[in-house]
């Protein structure tokens, strides 16, 4: 194991609020003193199945607590999806399927090793020990906690002084996490910085149950997305996907705001804090291009998730595609669907739809609208009429995507 402070180093890169920190020094001494691994507690409720890289900023962090030597519980809250975390909600979650949520917690389990190493995670479900407590058991555990410091929460304020309804079950969700820990006994619970609240009701409840040396809590930021104001979400489309191609990766990344490049290399990367902050330092001093920085971090991404071969790939594609303003030379081809070209002519948008450039017709209007859509590189405005097309087309669509159009 590395000395305390360059675990602490490590450790302290990008957090928001570690509580309390000095606890944590004081359990990673003993770690090191007794070569016992730290057991770390990350929730996470299969609400949706897809991850992308603000979800990945908590699991960033475990995975440099996994590489210094500590092991990682990752509790999929298949008992607390049944309420759905009101953390942050203006309303009431409705119920999902016990189904749904087994299909979307092997999803987030497949995406969840894309970051974390398995030889050191052990999967918990919170239905093993949640399911169990009877009704004696669950008033046990409401009777810790007030109503008046359970409307202390932000959400549950705000919905009590709007006369927004709050339902008795949500109450339960914190206790229910906060249970988890109990139920585990780990060192340290990781969350958002959303999650304070319950994470802290987890360190309450484990004194409560008679656990000395309660959980540290490590809350990270919430990281914003491309437009660098809003929280990276997957319904405002400022998101960068896990799961996306390299190449749409590498030019997402290249489109974040400059003042954003420090927050992205602390937040969801693994670089060396010593080398993000000569970084930071040269940019500010002007010797660092910062369109140069955001390439390193575009390979440093994709590193992560496909290899160096992919990150180089994808920096050869961006130059060739936005640098050198060509078409690049590997295009997928694909051919319209039936009854979309008639005589070698079609419509614009509908066309667009149906070879996957758009989702759908009016997206496709819209971005043609814009000045988006060229044919062999030469722009195309037209969107009330047909036009004609001829096989080996190369169809772009805003800056990233590209198809060779192949006439059957």
């Amino acid at each position: 194991m590395l000395k305390l402070e360059e675990q602490m180093k490590i450790i302290k890169k990008g957090a928001a609020e570690i509580i309390p920190e000095e606890e944590l020094r004081d359990k990673l001494k003993r770690s090191i003193e007794e070569n016992r691994p730290l057991k770390l507690k990350l929730g996470m409720d299969p609400t949706a199945p897809d991850i992308h890289l603000g979800h990945t900023v908590v699991l960033r962090k475990l995975r440099q607590f996994q590489d210094l030597g500590h092991e990682v519980t990752l509790v999929i809250g298949d008992f607390t999806a049944l309420i759905g975390d009101p953390t942050g909600r203006s309303e009431t979650r409705n119920a999902m399927t016990h189904e749904k949520i087994m299909e979307n917690a092997e999803t987030y389990q497949q995406q969840a090793f894309r970051v974390l190493d398995p030889a050191k995670t052990t999967i918990r479900y919170n239905s093993e020990w949640l399911s169990k407590l009877n009704f004696e058991d669950v008033l046990k555990l409401a009777s810790k906690y007030t109503v008046a410091r359970m409307l202390e929460r932000d959400d549950f304020e705000k919905r009590y002084k709007s006369n927004t309804p709050i339902y008795i079950h949500e109450f339960m969700y914190p206790f229910m996490q906060g249970y988890d820990s109990v139920a585990l006994g780990c060192d340290i619970e990781f969350g958002g910085t959303d999650q304070k609240f319950n994470i802290l009701m987890g360190r309450m409840l484990q004194r409560e149950y008679g656990i000395e040396q309660p959980q540290v809590a490590i809350l990270m930021p919430i990281l914003e997305g491309l437009d660098g104001v809003k929280k990276m979400s997957k319904s405002l489309g400022n998101y960068i996907g896990v799961d996306e191609d390299p190449n749409d990766i590498y030019g997402k990344v290249m489109s974040i705001p400059d003042g954003l490049i420090v927050r992205y290399y602390e937040l969801v990367t693994d670089v060396h804090p010593d080398r993000i902050s000569e970084m930071k330092s040269r940019m500010e001093e002007g010797s660092l291009n910062p369109r140069d920085a955001k390439m390193a971090l575009a390979r440093e991404i994709i590193s992560l998730y496909y290899g160096k071969d992919r990150a180089v790939e994808a920096e050869k594609n961006f130059k060739t595609v936005f640098q050198k303003n060509e078409i690049p030379e590997d295009i997928e081809e694909v051919s319209p669907g039936p009854g979309i070209l008639t005589g070698g002519r079609a419509w614009p948008p509908k066309l667009l739809a149906s070879v996957g450039l758009a989702a759908t017709n009016s997206e496709a209007r819209r971005m043609i609208e814009q000045g988006a859509f060229k044919i062999n590189g030469k722009k195309i405005t037209e969107t009330e009429k047909e036009i004609e097309f001829a096989d080996g087309d190369v169809l772009q669509l805003g800056k990233r995507k590209f198809v060779k159009l192949i006439i059957k």
